[in-house]
């Protein structure tokens, strides 16, 4: 049984347009509903790539200001186990 979807008309023409690329590079003549499974079934396998797409960012910043700020970090020369961890957060 086929169910409709509901797209901006936006992603209606880059899903045609992926159609069509489709049908170009390989020969072969494919429907949106091909291209749509095919699509969630390689989604399911980076499923925590497609999860994290659709996280708020917490904190807006820059590549570049992230990098600047790992650079900073140093190790207080301790070295520390979970254990550590949760008995400091836990008792």
């Amino acid at each position: 049984m086929a169910t409709s979807v509901k797209m901006d008309d936006e992603t209606k023409t880059r899903l045609e347009r992926l159609q069509a690329e489709i049908r170009l590079k390989t020969g072969n003549r494919v429907t949106q509903q091909e291209v749509l499974a095919r699509l969630v079934e390689n989604a399911i396998e980076s499923k925590a790539e497609l999860i994290d797409s659709f996280r708020e960012e917490r904190v807006p910043v820059s590549a570049d200001e992230q990098g600047a700020f790992h650079e900073g970090m140093i190790s207080s020369g301790t070295a520390t186990s979970e254990e550590d961890i949760d008995d400091l957060l836990y008792g």
